[in-house]
């Protein structure tokens, strides 16, 4: 059985890698798409900055809403089956770029990339999660976290170098295949986990047998679920509001997300501004980023937290993602960035590690719920940090900044996340044991 489920989780693993390939082989590429598209011939431009920062949190706003409705859902009609809608509509804008990256088309990229990633980009890490929470016990539950993030970082590490050397209009059509090949491989070979929906659709066919004994064979099988059990937000935060640790998990999560959403807002136009930074320089950075990243969470992460505990963990990586933002801020030269992103050694490891708590905290019933909804969480951040922080950008970026701070943004960034740590130094370790019920 061991056997079989690693195999299985082998096979979430290859879908997570190909997905992560396709949907990050852009970023070291897009920003300059979009400053060409806008502003061409400009290592300034607010128009750009702006509609990055509502794309956010326009996709964000979206997400707060779909993401922790498809996680219940996948805890009533399965994993796999929900896992197809990110899969398939995270193809479409990538499609639209490798056509042409012209103007027109480039706002199409935009709106189709800003309605797409409401289903696909927080859904996709929230059910993965769910089927790997599925398959491995609460023992194992934090390393396997940490394996399948470093997995999705390789994938991130994987596009990084294929965009450092292909051309533009390449780059997005090795990204389609890539994010083609993910959502074909996903079908063929990931199979439905034998956890969550089953017992529910189980637990639903028991109890028209009993109320129903004379039924026919049709009427006695297992039958999915209405729509209308899908969660209200009273009941998503009546779940966050549980525990302690559901509530102090939900915190931490929203000002750790609100920090990094905000450096990923202001990073890649405040190094071009400042510094001139190019595709190239892009792409070395962000692959500093993922082989540092990568090789932290798959092992790093493995090692420490049976060791340390999920909770300390936390508060190291919380501190690492600090250093992290503040780095940036200050950077007084074009190598002081790639320092920086050497901190992510410690900072990548918030996510598995808040996950693996709340985790925890549930049944197999309950996990896609759980992770939908701090997946949401998240989201909120995301919604409100672009509207801080993409015009706080703007301005210190302009000529008409208060005062000579390019990198002041990037410092309220790591302000955010040093409220994270803060509140995560006062979780007690008691309230991150598993339930005893």
């Amino acid at each position: 059985m061991k056997e079989l489920a690693a195999a299985e989780l082998g096979h979430l693993l290859v879908f997570a890698f190909l997905f992560c390939v396709g949907a990050f082989m852009a970023a070291p590429v897009i920003t300059d798409v979009t400053m060409a598209a806008l502003c061409p011939g400009q290592d300034q431009c607010s128009l750009a900055i702006y509609l990055t920062g509502l794309q956010q949190a326009v996709t964000a706003l979206g997400a707060l809403v779909v993401t922790p409705v498809v996680g219940n859902l996948s805890d009533r009609y399965g994993r796999k089956a929900l896992l197809a809608l990110p899969a398939t509509v995270s193809i479409v804008p990538l499609a639209i770029l490798a056509f042409n990256q012209a103007k027109a088309y480039f706002y199409a990229y935009y709106v189709a990339k800003m309605l797409t990633s409401m289903v696909s980009e927080g859904t996709m890490m929230c059910l993965s999660l769910a089927y790997v929470a599925d398959k491995v016990p609460e023992a194992g539950r934090g390393a396997a976290f940490g394996v399948f993030s470093g997995v999705c970082t390789a994938g991130f590490v994987a596009g990084t170098i294929a965009a450092r050397f292909l051309s533009v209009s390449s780059t997005f059509q090795v990204a389609t295949l890539a994010a083609v090949a993910a959502a074909v491989y996903m079908r063929a070979f990931v199979r439905e986990t034998v956890g969550g929906a089953s017992l529910l659709r189980d637990e639903e066919a028991s109890r028209r047998l009993l109320c129903a004994p004379s039924s026919s064979a049709d009427e006695a099988s297992p039958r999915l679920p209405p729509l209308r059990k899908a969660p209200s937000l009273p009941e998503m935060a009546a779940l966050l509001t549980s525990s302690s640790t559901f509530k102090r998990a939900a915190v931490v999560t929203f000002f750790h997300a609100l920090g990094e959403t905000g450096l990923q807002t202001a990073l890649l136009y405040f190094l071009k501004a400042q510094f001139h930074y190019t595709k190239n320089q892009y792409a070395n950075l962000l692959l500093i980023i993922g082989v540092t990243g990568s090789f932290s969470q798959l092992t790093v992460m493995p090692l420490l937290a049976p060791k340390l505990g999920e909770q300390r963990l936390l508060i190291v990586a919380l501190l690492g993602s600090c250093v992290h933002g503040f780095l940036y801020s200050i950077a007084w030269s074009f190598w002081v960035p790639y320092l920086a992103a050497s901190c992510v050694i410690l900072s990548i490891l918030v996510g598995p590690c808040i996950r693996s708590i709340v985790s925890k905290k549930v049944g197999p019933s309950e996990q896609g719920m759980v992770q939908g909804c701090i997946t949401g969480i998240s989201s909120t951040a995301s919604v409100i940090s672009p509207l801080v922080f993409t015009p706080l950008t703007a301005w210190f970026l302009s000529e008409n900044a208060p005062f000579n701070f390019k990198g002041f943004s990037l410092a309220c960034a790591g302000f955010a996340t040093l409220v994270a740590l803060t509140l995560s130094i006062n979780m007690r370790p008691a309230e991150v044991q598993p339930d005893t019920k």
